[in-house]
């Protein structure tokens, strides 16, 4: 069995797939997951982006998406479900961290 630090939603996976085909990715590339320094209190970002593979790039695929990590960053994203959020107020990719849920 393949390491997949991050799990996607179906509308996750349903928008991924949506971007894909209709905005011109070249062909080879994969949807990058990572994270982004962390600023003071608010801890670490997570970013997605497409990307070719890279050496060094833990690469799975959920449901034909070819996902592309690099594996210095795993720690940081492990157990992390991406979703996708459509509502009145907004709508995008949102991230939540199965392994940090706060008591609050």
């Amino acid at each position: 069995m393949t390491l997949e630090p991050v799990s996607l939603t179906p509308a996750a996976i349903s928008e991924v797939k949506e971007i894909m085909q209709n905005k011109s990715i070249p062909e080879g590339y994969g949807l990058r997951i990572g994270v982004k320094g962390g600023a003071g209190c608010a801890g670490l970002g997570y970013q997605l982006g497409f990307d070719k593979p890279k050496e060094g790039d833990i690469t799975y695929t959920v449901e034909d998406i070819p996902i592309h990590i690099e594996k210095r960053q795993t720690m940081y994203l492990v157990g992390l479900e991406v979703d996708y959020y459509i509502g009145n107020d907004a709508q995008g990719f949102t991230f939540v961290n199965t392994n940090n849920v706060s008591s609050d």
